[in-house]
């Protein structure tokens, strides 16, 4: 034993190979290099690595031999060894024992007969040519090298090679080996392949397979050596029925099994004698050759429509790939029935090829065709994104075959998709002849609505595996692209926007990444989102100065630049109170440019200054400058994509509104101004002390109203909006969340300054409101030029009258005195209907105020109603409106259900 252990390995192998072929060392020299060079090989054997089958074929060979007490006793130390750590490859152990107790003089051996192996000649390039290629025929194959054995002429007979067709996508080829990838693992196999390695293989291992790529399938039914002679009863033998199914697998019509038109089905005919039970098993085994027809009849039909598109076209190749694999089976079965044929039906019995044994081999292929051919129903009358879809939805189930078989062939359907992807948020190209992509262009949009109108979603196209938010990144990411390209004019490289990332080449590619779509697909997605956003809005601020030009409107069309707008009015009073008809808009212009060059906004960039212009209205008739003014801001270029037709539109409607709102305090200034000038003037002429306090008063009730209707404009409205609005542009991280935080802050202020269609009845009454200040205006600067010339021809009178006194003479004849009086109570009595218009025009003005404040009351907005309280603080309205009060209430009663 010492002596033994201190032997070099290569001689303990050369002994080994002594004692296998039963030659000497001087006749084993072939075998020995080969068998050092199998050993110091990288390549190993894929033979099915289950230790579950090879326990179950030891005991089974055990009960052959009648052995029950040793399969009992193999079992009980099967058993404890698996609970025992001491062996690592327990596997490794039993398949050796089952080797070993194989019979070398048995030619049908499934493990491999070893003395065989040696025995033979070696080839002539044995040192040149990979190990797999030289393996002998009669050893047996595990699932990788059954694939590889169809095209390398290597294998069984036949039998053994059926786990070929397996729901785990293609086979491994002789290349896959050849680049060093492990072959797949009998762990991943399916239960029918490892069955059918389970079963007996060819009893004899004289004929190998020919390669597939010389091989033919099955062809129309040929003489063979097999001669099917009916029985005696006349009833038809398995062995026939065994060749009419392989030629049904195929779609070929047999000898006894046809297509029957009628019921759309493969039938045996009613004529035929055969027994119950394999008229059954033919009729199951059939089914397969009625899927095959359906797959194969939409694969034609639909592989040379190109109308169908890329996506079709890679249903229709996963559809042939997995056709392919089918026939290769049916190639396998094929070459073991020339075999048996060959040698005789009687030769090998218990390998022979039965109606029962094709139903447990072909179990995973019926499985896979009825997958496919239920696809191709849910399919029909789909493309692109919408195919990818329903291909998609069935990979949803709990059968893993189904799910693997189903992933293959989605992972082939959605490369297309994955490769128009990534063109377009790449390049920003989008070549889409056939209307796949869920990205749709419009060529007819003009450059001007490029962001708007020009791309968008096909939703019916969005496969289920992208989500929602996942499509909208991918427009804009795009959109970007087109964007910076067509309107910015920007030039910059791609490649510095955001690094391209490797495409979906290969369904491989396509595969891992349907299989991690919420980390490395969404990762990609996420980058070049980010990257291509966060360029465009540096461009848009860099080069287009997009947030000062957002400054500008909220300056000059929102009126927040209070100096140049308090000062453009003090410019602009003299044109505006003309009539309409009689302004000029260079006149109005050359105003504009004064105002601008005397207040703070001379230091504006010169850039928004420039777009900076006065517009007039459309004329009505009696229209005064007043009614027709507007300042307007010129917007071109990328920005015009911001600030649209519609918002330029919406700023022109608040401006109006603002203009109007602000000539209204303009007014009200003035008017205080003239009652406190004329306050202490009007103080000799006690007669209009009352109709002077009721302007006051009325004065105050609109000086009050306006005020707080500018505090809610100025402040609860504008800015607070603003400062919503300009937090959101900060935080934005693409163009569309700028435009639609823009559009929020428009239409918020559209609906807050009652501008909407919802609010017209609160407008209308707010403008009333404003036209009675105007009256108020008239009806007070009457009153004041009355008074006035009053008070002008009584100091006249009284001068004349001391002077006349001052040169001795009588101030004024009887005459004249009578001609005073008479002129002063002229005035007088019209007194009585100034104070009368006032009363009337107070009536009115209160009213109004009055039906605007039930207005506020009732209104959803809370910010409205707040609105009323204030405009009322003292409940003056409240007293002489019932209705006031009837809101008041019901508003109480809503909060306290609110609550």
């Amino acid at each position: 034993m010492a002596a033994l252990d201190q032997k070099s390995p290569n001689v303990l192998l050369q002994s080994l190979c002594c004692r296998i072929t039963g030659k000497s060392e001087a006749e084993v020299a072939h075998q020995f290099q080969y068998a050092v060079r199998v050993i110091g090989s990288n390549y190993a054997p894929t033979i099915e690595r289950d230790e579950f089958l090879v326990s179950e074929k030891i005991k089974k060979e055990l009960l052959k031999q009648r052995r029950e007490v040793d399969a009992a006793l193999f079992s009980e130390l099967h058993r404890k060894l698996q609970t025992q750590s001491v062996l690592k490859h327990r596997w490794s152990v039993l398949y050796l024992l089952l080797s070993l107790s194989e019979d070398p003089r048995k030619p049908s051996s499934r493990v491999g007969n070893y003395g065989a192996l040696f025995a033979q000649a070696l080839p002539r390039d044995a040192h040149s040519t990979p190990f797999y290629c030289t393996r002998p025929q009669s050893l047996a194959l595990g699932y990788g090298e059954r694939s590889a054995g169809l095209s390398a002429s290597m294998g069984t007979s036949g039998i053994s090679s059926l786990g070929v067709y397996t729901l785990n996508g293609p086979t491994v080829t002789p290349q896959s080996l050849l680049s060093g990838q492990p072959p797949q693992s009998a762990a991943a196999q399916p239960l029918g392949a490892r069955l059918a390695w389970a079963l007996p293989v060819s009893c004899s291992s004289a004929s190998a397979l020919a390669p597939l790529a010389t091989r033919p399938l099955l062809g129309p039914p040929v003489p063979s050596s097999r001669v099917v002679r009916p029985r005696k009863d006349g009833e038809v033998s398995e062995a026939a029925l065994v060749r009419d199914i392989l030629y049904v697998f195929q779609g070929i019509d047999g000898k006894y099994i046809k297509m029957s038109a009628q019921e759309n089905c493969y039938k045996i005919d009613s004529k035929v004698v055969l027994c119950k039970s394999l008229r059954d098993t033919s009729s199951r085994l059939a089914e397969l050759g009625w899927l095959h027809n359906k797959v194969r009849k939409y694969t034609d039909a639909r592989s040379l429509d190109r109308a169908f598109g890329l996506v079709g076209q890679s249903f229709c190749a996963a559809l042939h790939q997995e056709l392919k694999e089918y026939y290769r089976l049916l190639s396998v079965l094929h070459s073991q029935l020339q075999v048996e044929d060959e040698h005789g039906v009687m030769v090998c019995t218990e390998s022979s090829l039965t109606l029962r044994r094709l139903l447990v081999w072909m179990y995973d292929p019926k499985i896979r065709l009825k997958t496919q051919a239920a696809l191709v129903d849910f399919c029909q009358g789909r493309k692109g994104g919408e195919l990818a879809s329903a291909v998609h939805s069935y990979g949803k189930t709990g059968d893993p075959q189904m799910r693997a078989l189903v992933q293959h062939i989605l992972s082939l359907v959605s490369n297309p998709i994955l490769n128009f992807l990534y063109r377009w948020i790449y390049d920003g190209e989008l070549e889409d002849t056939y209307h796949e992509f869920f990205v749709a262009s419009d060529p007819n949009v003009k450059t001007d609505r490029l962001w708007h109108d020009k791309y968008s979603l096909r939703k019916s196209m969005i496969p289920t595996f992208i989500t929602m938010e996942q499509a909208s990144k991918v427009l804009l990411i795009g959109k970007s692209i087109n964007f910076l390209h067509q309107v910015c004019q920007d030039r910059t490289p791609l490649g510095k926007i955001t690094p391209a990332s490797n495409s979906a080449d290969t369904p491989r590619d396509t595969a891992e990444l349907l299989s991690d779509l919420e980390g490395a697909f969404q990762e990609k997605i996420d980058a070049a989102y980010f990257d291509t956003s966060k360029y465009l809005l540096d461009v848009l601020n860099r080069n287009y100065l997009l947030l000062e030009h957002l400054q500008a409107m909220r300056r000059y069309l929102l009126l927040g630049q209070g100096d140049f707008i308090r000062h453009l009015m003090d410019l602009l009073k003299p044109e505006l109170v003309r009539p309409a008809t009689t302004l000029y808009q260079h006149n109005l212009t050359g105003i504009l440019e004064t105002a601008v060059r005397a207040t703070n906004a001379q230091y504006d960039n010169a850039e928004i200054l420039k777009r900076l212009d006065v517009r007039l209205l459309e004329v009505s008739p009696g229209d005064t400058g007043w009614d027709v003014f507007s300042l307007d801001y010129h917007v071109d270029g990328p920005i015009a994509t911001v600030f649209t037709r519609e918002c330029m539109g919406h700023y022109l409607r608040v401006f109006n509104f603002l203009w109007r709102a602000k000539r209204m305090e303009y007014t009200l200034t003035d008017i205080w101004k003239g009652q406190m000038c004329n306050a202490k003037l009007l103080k000799t002429m006690p007669e209009l002390s009352g109709v002077l306090h009721q302007c006051h008063i009325l004065a105050s009730e609109m000086v009050h109203f306006i005020h707080q209707m500018q505090y809610y404009i100025t402040f609860e409205v504008l800015e607070c909006s603003w400062d919503e609005l300009w937090n959101r542009v900060q935080q934005a991280q693409d163009l569309d969340h700028i435009i639609a935080a823009h559009d929020l802050f428009l239409d918020r202020v559209i609906s807050r300054c009652l501008l909407d269609n919802s609010s017209r009845n609160l407008l209308n009454q707010l403008r009333a409101i404003f036209d009675q200040i105007i009256e108020f205006q008239s009806a007070q600067d009457s009153l004041y030029r009355s008074a006035l010339e009053e008070l002008t021809l009584r100091l006249q009178f009284e001068e004349r009258k001391q002077q006349k006194e001052t040169e001795g003479q009588w101030g004024v004849t009887a005459e004249q005195e009578a001609e005073e009086k008479k002129r002063i109570q002229e005035f007088q009595e019209t007194i009585p209907k100034m104070r009368s218009q006032l009363r009337i025009l107070t009536h009115f003005y209160q009213n109004i105020v009055q039906q605007f404040l039930v207005l506020l009351m009732t209104s959803t907005d809370e910010s409205l109603r707040f609105l009323s309280f204030r405009l009322d603080f003292n409940e003056h309205y409240k007293a002489r409106e019932p209705r006031l009060r009837a809101s008041l209430g019901t508003n109480r009663g809503r909060r306290q259900s609110n609550i």
